[in-house]
C-alpha cells in the first residue's frame, strides 16, 4: 500500500507541477495584460484533483488519521482554482486579477500542504 500512496503522491506532485509552471510561464505576460490560461494549468489542476481524492482514500483504508479540515480547504481552494482556470481557459487574454488569484490560490495550497500539520 505504501508504494500505491507513494505513486499517487509523485503524481500529485506533478500536477501542483503542472499548474503552477504554467503560472510562472505566463508571469512576464500578465504584466503585460495578455496572459492566458494553458491548457498545463487546467490539466494540473485536474491532476490534484483526482490525485488528491485518491490519496485520502488510500490513507483512510491504510488506516491512517486524515486532517479532513485541513482536506476540505484544500479542497475549497483547489475548486476555485479550477473553476477560474475552466471558465476563462478559453479567452485570448485574461485580466490580471484572475489569473493572479490562481497563482496565489495556488501557492497557498502548497503552503497549506506543507506547513499545516
Amino acid at each position: 500500500m505504501d508504494v500505491l500512496i507513494n505513486v499517487f503522491v509523485a503524481l500529485h506532485i506533478i500536477g501542483i507541477a503542472a499548474l503552477l509552471g504554467g503560472f510562472l510561464t505566463q508571469m512576464k505576460a500578465m504584466g503585460a495584460g495578455t496572459a492566458r490560461m494553458v491548457p498545463a494549468m487546467l490539466h494540473g489542476a485536474l491532476t490534484m484533483l483526482v490525485t488528491g481524492v485518491i490519496l485520502v482514500g488510500l490513507n483512510q483504508a491504510d488506516g491512517e488519521s486524515v486532517d479532513n479540515i485541513k482536506i476540505g480547504v484544500k479542497l475549497a481552494l483547489l475548486v476555485v482554482i479550477l473553476g477560474l482556470v475552466y471558465v476563462k481557459r478559453d479567452e485570448e487574454h485574461v485580466d490580471k486579477a484572475a489569473f493572479g488569484a490562481v497563482g496565489a490560490l495556488t501557492a497557498a495550497n502548497v503552503f497549506i500542504a506543507t506547513l499545516w500539520t
